[in-house]
């Protein structure tokens, strides 16, 4: 998939999304669902229910358990997943589009502003208008013309120790019942 075809396909699905908000149908909103789900699995990689929970996707606040939905009920359901859905595209479209970001399935290079330098390429290659666009997008931008802040070490430093001190904190540990207390 290129950034192209990935942002095309995102647009098309947010619009969709913001036409079943408007004229909810169950059978659309599992359609479109399943269609928008295969595109991000296809660029982001595939989310397991951790990822889905965060996003709070499928996940109405008032569900109904039990008994068949009303019509009212169905389309406010809709309404909805569909909103949260076209939310995480939305999200997902910001990353690839302004932030440039690479993903999974991006075929035929990488988001704008990063090219992957030759092998054998040195740093005095490059012009200084050229370094920004030769990093690569697995590593960090260079930062070095920020302002140090003189603490930030320190308060480094401290809160590693903090966090050294209450490594263990995490191990699973056995229960201990009042009648096991003997």
């Amino acid at each position: 998939m290129t950034r192209d075809e990935l942002i095309a396909g995102t647009r098309q699905l947010i619009d969709e999304g913001d036409r079943l908000r408007a004229n909810p149908s169950l059978a659309s909103l599992q359609m479109w669902l399943k269609r928008s789900d295969d595109l991000l699995a296809t660029a982001w990689g595939s989310m397991d229910r951790y990822h889905l929970a965060w996003l709070m996707v499928g996940k109405p606040k008032g569900i109904v358990r039990g008994r068949p939905m009303t019509p009212d009920e169905e389309a406010a359901y809709v309404r909805e997943v569909a909103e949260q859905k076209t939310a995480a595209l939305r999200m997902s479209l910001d990353a690839v589009e302004r932030q440039g970001m690479p993903f999974v399935g991006e075929r035929g290079g990488v988001g704008p502003g990063f090219s992957v330098a030759p092998a054998d390429a040195t740093a005095a290659d490059a012009t200084a208008a050229d370094r920004p666009a030769t990093r690569s997008p697995d590593r960090p931008p260079d930062r070095s013309g920020l302002p140090a802040d003189p603490g930030l070490t320190e308060r480094l430093a401290e809160a590693r120790r903090q966090a050294d001190a209450h490594r263990d904190h995490d191990a699973p540990r056995a229960p201990r019942p009042e009648k096991m207390q003997r």
